[in-house]
């Protein structure tokens, strides 16, 4: 893995299999109500096989090179469990799953899979935004006394303050493996949109809110 490169290959797979869409002139509704010119949908990785195993062979070159170390793999509901189950079979590391809530029945159990307390979990997802969305997963699994320091996400937006983010407070670290900025350089030199929409996409990338207010 060298540079950039690996992280522009990744970014050319997620728009080539439509992981990444884009829609200037009539904007997406998501599910929070709010306007957007992109839409990031990483579960659609699972369908491609060769795209996948390409994601998957830089996860582990990723994990290898900086030396990131876990006892177990913990997929987040529901997008991170087939990543961390074939991370898992690559790894050949155990695996757990952690609920957004408890089942409400059973054994109201959060976290499925055979863990120890004491053992170190890196929560495995398919994207973040500024990462929010995780906090109830650490805690979830602090609780059942595992050492969590480490989440991976294929696509990070990397738009927002990390240091203001839940994420920094509970001193875990974000890795992934491209951003919007591998996007865009994509996009540029493959020139897959015009001037005019890269210019809007990195205006809505640099104030959403302030974009809504013009475009939406």
């Amino acid at each position: 893995m060298e540079g950039s490169n690996y992280k522009e290959e990744i970014a050319e797979i997620l728009i080539d299999i439509q992981s990444i869409k884009f829609s200037f002139k009539n904007p997406f509704i998501l599910t929070s109500g709010l306007k957007s010119p992109v839409y990031v949908d990483c579960r659609k990785i699972i369908s491609f096989v060769k795209e996948r195993n390409i994601i998957l062979n830089y996860t582990k070159n990723y994990f290898d090179e900086n030396k990131i170390e876990f006892d177990l793999l913990a997929g987040g509901e529901t997008a991170g469990i087939p990543y961390a189950a074939m991370l898992s079979e690559q790894l050949q590391k155990k695996m757990i799953y952690v609920r957004k809530k408890p089942k409400g029945f059973g054994k109201n159990q959060q976290i499925e899979g055979d863990f120890q307390k004491g053992q170190k979990a890196i929560l495995i997802e398919d994207l973040a935004t500024d990462g929010g969305s995780k906090v109830i997963f650490i805690k979830a699994m602090r609780k059942a006394g595992l050492t969590v320091e480490d989440i991976f996400v294929i696509f990070y937006y990397n738009i927002f303050n990390f240091t203001k983010s839940h994420l920094f407070d509970l001193k875990v670290k974000i890795h992934f493996l491209c951003t919007w900025k591998d996007i865009i350089s994509v996009i540029e030199k493959k020139k897959l949109y015009d001037g005019g929409d890269i210019a809007n996409l990195n205006y809505f990338l640099s104030n959403p809110e302030d974009w809504r207010t013009k475009y939406a």
